[in-house]
């Protein structure tokens, strides 16, 4: 075992032993407007993932005049001639705070790839890997160290990549749950735990005498101060649902979904740059019927919740809310009542700051399997996401192994969505 990665789980070791808690993120917020970006810019992003690649025609694309439009019926929105799937009455009537992305398309109908390709705005190949958009923003826009992370996900996600581990989010398992682990343990005093911190330092001194320039071993020191920062800060309370109001938490729903999206509300307000809230279960080959309304009333209560609190707080004009997964649906419904894998044509939202919103842009043909009007690539999706946040699309970031990448990946913003 090399040197960096015996340092590595050395100092993992050394933070769950002496603090209680996993690795987290650097304490980094976003300074957009002391950077001088214009006001119409989103300051933070709200990135609400459909793992399992959601179907257009029973969301954001039905096609009510078909044959494959199967068992679910179509609702009007608040915008006259704008349908949506009839499981979405909630975003129908804020369809004014939507624009609604129907041809979007991609290269594979694989999910792990496509998955990660939406996070990323990069294909997975096996010798580099790329970071999400939370790791992007923190380093395209650096700020004062603060104690709240710069970036939260809910769920799996893909990490800070070539970027280093001081960009990487603060991951949390189950938003109801928020932090935990983040109590001293009460046989463990302040006094002792700086004896504790000060022998780890003695043991490292040889080592850090030979690796004083590592971005490696830097980027894990940046984490554990910022951990020790964290756990002593009054920005913990941000993760704790339990301070909100019981008629608050019943408008998101009170189920895993529902409290990730107030957790995501509750992390922005209070200076968080990027959340990713993910929501499994939309790989529906079988009885999409049969399962889907759920699901799908589960998604509506939660982000209209979300949009009308961010409303209320006056966060909408700051936050940016995306609704993205992997690819779309086959129109035609198999012999298990589901529907299979078609990355040829899909739906993604955009709500919020920096958004052109109460609109539908692009179309699919009439049983939504191909694009016909202004077809969306992924890079396409994700450089319309970096514009409206104000991002520099051209600047280069170079990895360690020498490559250059850049944010957009060659995608171009779609400026009908952009205000």
């Amino acid at each position: 075992m090399n040197d960096q990665l015996t340092r590595r789980l050395m100092m993992e070791r050394v933070a769950k032993t002496c603090l209680g808690v996993s690795v987290f993120s650097p304490s980094w917020l976003n300074a957009a407007n002391s950077m001088g970006q214009e006001e119409k810019k989103a300051k933070a992003v709200i990135y609400l993932y459909m793992n399992g690649a959601m179907s257009q025609l029973d969301t954001f694309d039905p096609k009510p005049e078909s044959d494959v439009q199967g068992e679910t019926g179509v609702i009007q929105t608040k915008i006259p001639g704008v349908q949506l799937a009839e499981h979405f009455s909630g975003l129908a009537s804020q369809m004014d705070h939507l624009a609604i992305v129907r041809s979007m398309y991609t290269e594979t109908g694989v999910h792990e790839n496509g998955e990660y390709l939406m996070k990323t705005n990069y294909k997975k190949i096996a010798t580099t890997a790329h970071p999400g958009l939370g790791p992007w923003m923190h380093k395209l826009t650096p700020a004062p160290p603060r104690d709240i992370p710069p970036s939260v996900c809910l769920g799996q996600g893909v990490g800070s990549g070539f970027l280093g581990a001081n960009f990487a989010p603060l991951p949390v398992g189950d938003p109801k749950l928020g932090l935990q682990n983040t109590k001293s343990p009460g046989y463990l005093s302040e006094k002792n735990f700086r004896k504790r911190m000060t022998l780890s330092r003695n043991f490292d001194k040889k080592f850090r005498s030979k690796a004083r320039n590592s971005e490696l071993v830097n980027g894990y020191d940046d984490i554990y101060r910022d951990a020790m920062r964290l756990l002593k800060s009054d920005d913990l309370k941000a993760f704790d649902l339990k301070m909100e109001k019981e008629t608050t938490r019943e408008a998101y729903g009170k189920n895993k979904f529902g409290d990730g999206c107030l957790l995501a509300r509750r992390l922005v307000q209070k200076g968080v740059r990027f959340v990713e809230v993910n929501f499994g279960g939309w790989d529906m080959h079988n009885y999409l019927f049969r399962d889907l309304p759920a699901k799908a009333a589960e998604l509506d209560k939660g982000v209209t919740a979300l949009l009308k609190d961010l409303q209320d707080r006056r966060l909408l004009d700051d936050v940016l809310v995306v609704i993205g997964t992997e690819f779309g649906r086959k129109p035609n419904v198999n012999q298990n009542y589901g529907r299979d894998h078609h990355p040829s044509a899909f739906s993604c939202v955009l709500a919020g700051a920096g958004i052109k919103t109460g609109q539908v842009y692009g179309a699919t043909d009439d049983e939504s399997a191909n694009v016909d009007e202004d077809e969306v690539s992924v890079q396409d999706f994700y450089a319309t996401i970096a514009s409206a946040l104000g991002l520099p699309l051209d600047k280069e970031i170079v990895s360690p192994d020498g490559r250059p990448f850049t944010i957009a990946n060659g995608g171009a913003p779609v400026k009908e969505l952009l205000l």
